[in-house]
């Protein structure tokens, strides 16, 4: 991480997130040699596990993390992790935080059985908690992103999308289970339904600005940091809110050129055309200034809760979402 306000907060965290990756390699144990090989592989390149930080992080306005606050951090790693692994296979990404992807060293077929199997294992947790207001939660998630994930593939074969229907997509994609790691905090801490509720929309908030920044980094950002390459958005046909913006702020026929490029496949050399274009009419700027909104109207959630230094470590958060180079 590359912030140093989110160095702070993780130095703080006790060996919770220990917990976590400990618990999470037992539930991958197989007796399977192939799938502990790519599991191994999973766990070694995880990447930064911002979901299960923000659980623990949330947790501790009430408490400790206690063992099904692990158990539900765990669970929203495992279909984080289940997610990305599918994705690549649908974008034919070679490449996934500065490594080689899954399908990449084992190809489509086994990508898709091992993420089939993430999302049963995570499936198995649930259960194992019997609790009805987890399952509620996380069966609510899985369908919005699989909702989300549809809409982004029917939505890039027509680049038709708008502002609106971007929000939509990333709130099923990313907000959701972005929310979902702070109210199954409230939850496993046996928070009141107020407090649950404001976490809840505390966390979608966080998750669209922190989607908003992720996009823009898509444009703005190092290859050597982000551990991938840039405009790999557009290169999918994937207009995200930069673009939008630029789209609709121009008046002198540039967008219908772009559009058209984007819609037969962005040739070598013209990625720089693209991202001229999307300066040229502010668009970074723009998201930038969308995402720190959201975050704003996602912290007047969070101040509800009375002054802690739980609560500063989630503003911290906040900021590190909208402030991050990778």
């Amino acid at each position: 991480m590359d912030n140093a306000g989110i160095k702070d907060i993780l130095s703080d965290l006790d060996g919770d997130l220990q917990r976590v990756d400990d618990q999470m390699k037992l539930i991958l144990s197989s007796d399977v040699r192939m799938v502990d090989k790519v599991v191994r592989y999973i766990v070694k390149h995880k990447g930064k596990t911002l979901r299960p930080i923000l659980t623990i992080l949330t947790a501790r306005l009430f408490d400790k993390p206690n063992q099904q606050t692990i158990q539900a951090a765990v669970i929203v790693e495992l279909l984080h992790t289940a997610t990305l692994v599918h994705d690549d296979v649908v974008d034919e990404a070679q490449v996934r935080r500065g490594f080689l992807s899954i399908n990449a060293i084992w190809k489509n077929k086994v990508s898709v059985l091992v993420g089939d199997y993430l999302l049963a294992k995570a499936l198995s947790e649930m259960l194992d908690l019997q609790n009805f207001d987890i399952l509620g939660i996380l069966s609510k998630v899985a369908k919005r992103m699989s909702r989300g994930e549809l809409l982004q593939a029917a939505k890039a074969r027509k680049l038709n999308i708008t502002e609106d229907i971007y929000f939509d997509m990333i709130g099923d994609k990313t907000g959701a289970l972005i929310g979902a790691c702070c109210e199954l905090a409230a939850v496993t801490s046996r928070a009141s339904v107020e407090q649950r509720e404001a976490l809840c929309h505390f966390g979608e908030k966080l998750g669209l600005s922190f989607q908003i920044r992720d996009d823009i980094l898509d444009f703005d950002g190092k290859k050597s940091l982000l551990g991938k390459p840039t405009m790999g958005d557009v290169k999918e046909k994937k207009i995200t809110l930069p673009l939008i913006h630029a789209i609709r702020s121009s008046a002198d026929g540039n967008a219908q050129k772009i559009v058209k490029m984007i819609r037969r496949g962005v040739k070598p050399g013209e990625s720089r055309i693209v991202l001229d274009f999307i300066h040229r009419y502010n668009g970074i700027e723009y998201a930038m200034e969308i995402a720190n909104k959201l975050k704003t109207e996602a912290l007047e959630h969070l101040y509800s809760f009375s002054d802690s230094t739980a609560r500063r470590s989630l503003e911290k958060f906040a900021e590190f979402a909208v402030t991050r180079n990778r």
